[in-house]
């Protein structure tokens, strides 16, 4: 993995979520909340069906601040950065790795809006581009939206539903999802992932509270990673897909409200890796045996 190369597109991104830290602070107002989280991920070997294997390494980096508008209306901008470094061996499906170095970078501006009797809609635009290290950037954007609306039950618990419209690479999805967090007892939470961790949002997980600052957690999500390829590769200027079912258990330590580590391990099944053309018709489809991944996520608000 030549951590030499996203080194600086780390560093770049921390440092303008440290200024927008250092802004939101030299406001003096509570209405402010910066956050940062930082998860390097590593996804070991997957054996593909017509022989050969593949792993991945990478870092996660998301972060920006929220403002309080009051009321219970709160606006954010969110930063995303993702460095993903796939290495294949013998992949014997495709005649050669389908693709090396992948980057995502982009935004999203998160509005929620307080409505009557407990219910709140949420409202998250962004844009990003992901690609393959050489690829078109015109041609690697991905954009839209999620719109969701929850309701606040007594206890703090609380239900929702929510839709999700993008324009991917050269593929428009919509897919519902559920909006959970709901205490089971004292100790006891079913909850979504955390959207920074290595296995993304989609999904559900249950909490187990500890005394002393500790918890631990079981649960699932469904992961799509879709990009552009470079024009030099197997497919020139096609599209590359990851698919799969993270299943996972997180230990998390809390230090303060404020600041949390959390410990990942599990597998992904239900593997698929996908190849297209530059139009979004398939060229070749290899399913994959269960992969271990691992995660380290560090959560800051300030």
């Amino acid at each position: 993995m030549n951590l030499n190369f996203f080194r600086a597109p780390i560093l770049s991104v921390l440092g303008a979520l440290l200024a927008v830290a250092g802004s939101a602070h030299g406001a003096e107002t509570s209405n402010w909340q910066p956050f940062v989280s930082v998860t390097p991920v590593y996804q070991g070997n997957g054996d593909l069906d017509s022989g050969g294997h593949f792993n991945m390494s990478g870092a996660i980096v998301r972060g920006g601040v929220s403002y309080d508008l009051g009321g219970g209306n709160r606006a954010g901008v969110a930063l995303n950065y993702d460095y993903l470094d796939y290495s294949f061996s013998n992949a014997s499906a495709f005649g050669q790795a389908p693709w090396g170095n992948v980057q995502r970078y982009g935004m999203a501006v998160p509005l929620s809006f307080a409505l009557s009797d407990g219910w709140s809609v949420r409202f998250a635009p962004s844009a990003d581009w992901f690609k393959e290290n050489g690829a078109d950037t015109g041609d690697s954007l991905v954009w839209g939206a999620t719109l969701s609306g929850a309701k606040q039950f007594e206890g703090g618990n609380r239900l929702g539903l929510g839709v999700g419209m993008f324009s991917q690479i050269e593929k428009t999805s919509v897919f519902p999802f559920l909006v959970v967090d709901w205490r089971l007892g004292d100790r006891w939470r079913l909850v979504n992932p955390l959207a920074s961790g290595p296995t993304g949002p989609a999904g559900l997980e249950l909490e187990y509270r500890f005394d002393g600052g500790w918890m631990a957690s079981v649960g699932g999500a469904y992961r799509v990673l879709r990009f552009r390829l470079s024009d030099t590769g197997l497919v020139s200027n096609g599209v590359g897909q990851e698919t799969g079912v993270p299943v996972f258990l997180r230990l998390t330590r809390n230090f303060t409200d404020q600041m949390a580590l959390h410990f990942y391990g599990g597998v992904v099944v239900g593997g698929e890796l996908r190849v297209e053309n530059s139009s979004g018709d398939m060229v070749r489809q290899e399913n994959f045996d269960p992969a271990p991944i691992v995660g380290l996520s560090f959560v800051g608000r300030f």
